[in-house]
């Protein structure tokens, strides 16, 4: 009876994540992009590209900056971000995360063009949407709302479980990697930023990265001036995106170190006149793409 049921355990199928394994066995960097225009200058000076696809999800191994990386798109939005992070983790031998890509621009004093590299992401969207009574709204009495509120939106922290803290343990902010950051910050003054998507526009400042300060990240497009003067004076947020801090926080799980390079398409509701994502949209994926290159080579060299 027990050979006859190590025998059927043998014929049952293998669980998709077991049967594949991994497709690539070298340590590497992986970068991380939402959509295909801010990855595509970092695919076209990626050297000896080799492409893998895995359910429909593509990545691309090589060498850039000097580095053994794999490039993936990651989709758009929080789930997307999460879905394609912890897949790539199955996949490849992932030794640290790099997000590039655009966002919106929170703090006022940064500006169109200029990349941010924040030390922390927030998820302000996660929340609690509250009840209105008599004008004022009101969340459950037993929920935990460490922020003030917009409106009805009352930002949370989410509960992280590990091994250490199987309870679960609530967390607004998750890091970007402290060695990363101060990489990035030594290389910051060294990379030539672009000031022109074409000849018709130009930008009349000087692009700059700014490392250090608050990232937020919501599954919604921010173009609303109100709601960007709230991200700032509430989070002291510099920049809002839709995927970093999803990233982050899979990072953080996993043990892997993240950091996130998010250069300004648009200033989330604080433009003048209309959004400007797709006007600079080429620009702002080219200047973060530069600076993680840049990044990349000023890495120490890869354990050989």
């Amino acid at each position: 009876m027990r050979l006859f049921l190590c025998l059927m355990l043998l014929l049952l199928p293998v669980g998709p994540a077991v049967a594949a394994g991994r497709l690539d066995p070298t340590p590497r960097v992986a970068v991380m992009s939402a959509f295909a225009p801010e990855l595509a200058r970092l695919l076209e000076a990626t050297e000896q590209p080799q492409r893998f696809s895995e359910n429909g999800i593509d990545f691309t191994t090589g060498r850039l900056g000097g580095q053994p990386v794999v490039l993936v798109l990651s989709g758009i939005s929080m789930v997307n971000a999460a879905m394609t992070t912890q897949m790539l983790l199955d996949r490849f031998q992932v030794t640290a995360l790099v997000f590039s890509g655009i966002a919106g621009g929170v703090d006022p004093a940064l500006m169109v063009g200029d990349v941010a590299v924040p030390r922390q992401w927030g998820q302000f969207m996660e929340s609690y949407m509250a009840r209105e009574e008599q004008g004022r709204f009101k969340p459950p009495v037993w929920a935990t709302t460490p922020y003030p509120n917009f409106d009805m939106l009352f930002p949370a922290p989410v509960t992280m479980r590990s091994t250490a803290r199987p309870a679960g343990e609530k967390q607004f902010w998750f890091a970007a990697d402290p060695a990363l950051l101060a990489v990035a910050e030594r290389v910051a003054p060294q990379v030539p930023l672009e000031r022109c998507n074409g000849p018709d526009h130009c930008l009349d400042h000087a692009p700059a990265v700014r490392v250090g300060g608050n990232g937020v990240t919501g599954p919604a497009f921010v173009d609303n001036a109100r709601l960007r003067a709230y991200l700032f004076s509430t989070f002291q947020a510099r920049v809002v995106d839709m995927e970093s801090a999803a990233v982050a926080m899979v990072a953080q799980q996993n043990g892997v170190p993240f950091i996130a390079f998010r250069s300004l398409s648009d200033l989330a509701g604080g433009d003048q006149d209309e959004n400007r994502m797709y006007t600079f949209l080429s620009l702002a994926a080219g200047n973060a793409a530069r600076v993680v290159v840049a990044f990349l080579q000023a890495l120490p060299p890869p354990v050989r």
